[in-house]
């Protein structure tokens, strides 16, 4: 098992400008490994606020931490077209240490946070204490839960939530038997601590989404792995990202005394 454990990755570990995926010739999206930030510049159309919600989500999907948007470039042909930054925001907020930030100077960005200037979003991002966040890389093998398992057990112990242990072994160990049963791709194990919540989350490569329909009737085999995640956390959800899906589930600890 690869395991790292995060502080934080609000800041890169230094490079040059690197563009993460062009929309057209009018819309641009890049991130600035030396600071993390990435750009979003040109026009924001109907036509390419989903490929600018698929970058942005693959960046948060692939490294823990706050994200900083720079938008001091773009220019949106229609109002509404700035409510992908604020879509993006509540699909990634009961992920494991995750935000979107945005360097805003027009204001015309709602429900994210936004700054009229990059140094005040850095700055404020800076301010803010760092998440504690342990991560496991692992292959698609029997033994991936157990893994899976280990990894919860430390984080509840080391972020003082032991009551969290149990239902949390419950909910990764199905996230993760889910992804060696039906995705079968490599995945990332991710979790952190919130005020007194669990986050965790399962990082695949399928595009296939998990599929809950409530109570398996006692003669079908299978199917009460989701049943088990939604009765042991508060929420849970999955979130399609490039190159697969984020499944998540939010545990606290008042409901398991």
């Amino acid at each position: 098992m690869d395991r790292v454990e995060q502080p934080d990755a609000r800041l890169g570990t230094g490079g040059h400008n690197k563009t993460i995926m062009p929309t057209d010739v009018r819309c641009l999206v890049e991130t600035d490994e030396s600071s993390g930030v990435v750009r979003v510049s040109g026009v924001l159309d109907a036509s390419s606020t989903g490929t600018v919600r698929d970058a942005l989500l693959g960046r948060l999907s692939d490294r823990p931490g706050p994200l900083v948007v720079d938008v001091t470039g773009l220019r949106a042909t229609d109002p509404a077209t700035w409510d992908v930054f604020g879509e993006i925001r509540r699909a990634v907020l009961d992920w494991p240490a995750a935000d979107l930030l945005l360097c805003d100077p027009s204001g015309a960005a709602r429900n994210v946070p936004a700054w009229p200037t990059l140094d005040g979003a850095l700055a404020s991002l800076a301010a803010t204490p760092l998440a504690a966040v342990l991560t496991a890389d692992l292959e698609p093998v029997v033994a991936a839960a157990r893994q899976a398992r280990q990894l919860l057990g430390e984080g509840c112990d080391r972020w003082g939530v032991p009551e969290l242990t149990e239902p949390g072994t419950i909910a990764v160990t199905e996230m993760v038997n889910n992804v060696v049963a039906h995705a079968r791709t490599p995945m990332t194990v991710r979790l952190a601590p919130r005020d007194s919540a669990l986050h965790v989350a399962v990082r695949d490569h399928s595009s296939r989404l998990p599929a809950f329909t409530g109570f398996a009737p006692p003669h079908t085999a299978g199917g009460r792995g989701l049943l088990l995640i939604d009765t042991v956390s508060e929420r849970w959800g999955a979130t399609p990202v490039p190159d697969g899906k984020v499944v998540w589930c939010v545990l606290h600890p008042e409901h398991h005394p």
